[in-house]
């Protein structure tokens, strides 16, 4: 008779420990399949086809681009973005104004866009402040050519500037 309830006692506890082991497993997966799916979208492209018929055009322009030799400068320090460029032989390109967009490389929440003008000398500005963390940037200025001169890099902020 002792047995008989002692075995049943340790049968309880040993479904107990198995419900709850594999109930714990089920709540971590559900909270972080909640947090993916509201972090990030998961789209690269939102039409594959199209981007596909882009590529070419963009591969070409890009090599337009790089053949013009310029140099970019980005910094971001006290609230403001600055973005200049520089030819092959050193002379500063006038920016005449653009955008510099901010993307979190996994989740859009804080991604933003700002509005370059042109400031002293060739440089273009802006004022924002950017959140410490690692950024994708994307920079598209107006250089007085048909397209803009483009350049995406990825930073890191510290202390409200660029490292």
């Amino acid at each position: 008779m002792m047995r008989s309830a002692q075995r049943e006692f340790t049968g309880r506890k040993m479904l107990a420990s198995m419900l709850a082991f594999f109930g714990v497993i089920i709540a971590v997966n559900l909270t972080m399949a909640t947090f993916a799916g509201r972090s990030w979208t998961g789209f690269v492209v939102r039409n594959s086809y199209v981007a596909s018929q882009e590529f070419n055009g963009k591969v070409a322009a890009a090599r337009d681009q790089a053949a013009l030799g310029w140099t970019a400068s980005l910094a971001i320090a006290n609230g403001e973005v600055r973005y200049g460029l520089v030819d092959k032989e050193g002379r500063a390109v006038a920016v005449r104004g653009g955008t510099v967009t901010f993307k979190r490389p996994s989740y859009e929440a804080e991604d933003m866009t700002v509005t370059l003008t042109p400031s002293h000398g060739a440089e273009a500005r802006a004022e924002a402040v950017v959140r410490d963390g690692l950024w994708i940037v994307e920079v598209a200025a107006d250089v007085g050519h048909a397209s803009p001169y483009r350049e995406m890099r990825r930073i890191v902020v510290s202390r409200g500037a660029m490292q």
